[in-house]
């Protein structure tokens, strides 16, 4: 997973509140059986229209939505479908629980924010204006020295800023595991295989 401390870019004027993953990615995208390629059924509905804000910003890392952002299935695909449209980070006053819990565990930032933080950040992302994440610190800027402050648990912070997926969480445990298997061969040997 690609490690994330801090992003500046355009953001995609987005707004929309209750947005479902189906909307995210519609169901006729999902016979796939890699994640890549995703991003051109990312909003597929809403981008047959030829002024939508997604194409309009092709290449914006942020998209900024309005509040229960993912509601719907549990699919994993809508994170997967953003992510390959370009993707890093979500901004909106509230999330949908499984959406989150997928988001988080493919590296893409979720950012919450109070809805008249939003709409700021809505004003200066038309204006064609960057936004800057500063996952370290927690914070949302725009040039216009509009600073806000947002939540982060944790151990999701961690595992953000250090790039670390499930995988390379228990890789980082390689040291304890081996011990613990080495202590455990010599303590009972045959769990381990080694009686004959």
């Amino acid at each position: 997973m690609q490690a994330f401390t801090t992003l500046s870019g355009q953001a995609i004027p987005f707004g929309a509140a209750n947005i479902d993953t189906d909307v995210i990615i519609p169901a006729r995208y999902l016979k796939t059986i890699t994640r890549a390629g995703l991003g051109k059924g990312a909003f597929a509905a809403l981008r047959e229209n030829p002024d939508n804000v997604f194409d309009q910003n092709a290449g914006a890392p942020i998209l900024i939505a309005g509040h229960n952002f993912g509601c719907g299935s549990s699919r994993e695909h809508a994170p997967w479908a953003l992510a390959d449209l370009g993707i890093r980070v979500v901004i909106s006053p509230g999330f949908a629980d499984i959406f989150a819990g997928n988001a988080f565990k493919n590296g893409l930032l979720l950012v919450t924010l109070p809805q008249a933080a939003v709409d700021r950040l809505l004003e200066v992302a038309r204006e064609g204006q960057p936004i800057t994440i500063d996952l370290e610190n927690q914070v949302v800027t725009t040039p216009f020295q509009d600073r806000f402050e947002f939540p982060m648990d944790p151990f999701r912070k961690h595992c953000l800023v250090n790039g670390l997926d499930e995988i390379g969480l228990t890789m980082g445990m390689g040291d304890a595991i081996a011990a613990h298997e080495a202590r455990l061969a010599a303590e009972q040997p045959w769990i381990a295989g080694a009686a004959g």
